[in-house]
């Protein structure tokens, strides 16, 4: 339904979808000014930054077309709304996900994708079938653990019902911080991204495998294979916390 209303005026959604694309474009054109002065970035050059970026971006794109609505759960706890969702035959989380679906979003994974597909067509690899099959699953693994941070963040809100900004800290702060080397981050940052919130599975651990490089926290190079594992342990995390907030849910006035 959402989306046949957001294609109901074509114009308007190719307006809205380009521009969607432009704007998330800019972060990666100010890695590209900070290139225009400097040779590498945390001993990063141009294209190993920009498949940084590639994988975090479009992971997050795919996980933010999927589960970015669930953001909005605050609102309907405090007016009240998610009474009409629970007497629904369908999973709340579905029908969370579903609601003001936005096709625009398609723009973010699209300009992701494309800065991923200039970095794979110019980094210096020694390329291996082992490293050309982590990138895909870099991709899914970072998607999931995303949507997990999202579903976690929705949970959360049925406690401070307030914190959709506290979520988006962690979810758009995340992939902002991850489309950079982990090289120039401080060791404190790197050991809580990794051992708490691991965004470092993401793709800084992999990437790391791929590129031949060794991770600051001197890490083995196997952990670059551990994103399916983390991805999963933190979906069921994330439906634990979720399940937990829908229980305790108690609507308005009670």
């Amino acid at each position: 339904m959402w989306v046949r209303a957001g294609m109901a005026y074509r114009a308007s959604f190719v307006m809205t979808l380009v521009g969607n694309l432009l704007i998330t474009g800019l972060d990666f054109v100010a890695i590209l000014l900070m290139f225009a002065q400097v040779d590498s970035l945390g001993g990063y050059s141009l294209p190993e930054v920009a498949l940084l970026y590639g994988l975090s971006a479009t992971s997050f794109g795919l996980a933010d077309l999927a589960f970015g609505s669930v953001g909005r759960i605050g609102a309907r706890v405090r007016d009240g709304t998610l009474d009409t969702l629970l007497v629904r035959p369908a999973p709340v989380l579905a029908q969370v996900a579903a609601d003001r679906f936005a096709l625009r979003r398609v723009g973010r994974v699209t300009q992701g994708a494309l800065v991923l597909g200039y970095a794979l067509a110019v980094v210096d690899v020694d390329w291996t079938v082992v490293k050309a099959l982590l990138v895909p699953v870099m991709l899914v693994s970072g998607a999931a653990i995303f949507c997990a941070l999202l579903v976690a963040g929705a949970a959360f809100q049925f406690v401070a019902q307030d914190a959709a900004e506290v979520q988006s800290a962690f979810t758009y702060g995340g992939t902002t911080m991850l489309q950079y080397p982990p090289t120039v981050f401080g060791r404190d940052m790197l050991r809580s991204v990794t051992f708490v919130l691991p965004l470092a599975f993401v793709n800084w651990l992999p990437a790391a495998y791929v590129l031949g490089r060794s991770y600051p926290l001197g890490l083995p190079q196997w952990a670059g294979f551990l994103p399916p594992v983390v991805a999963v342990g933190c979906c069921a995390l994330a439906g634990a916390a979720w399940r937990g907030g829908l229980r305790s849910y108690r609507s308005t006035g009670s």
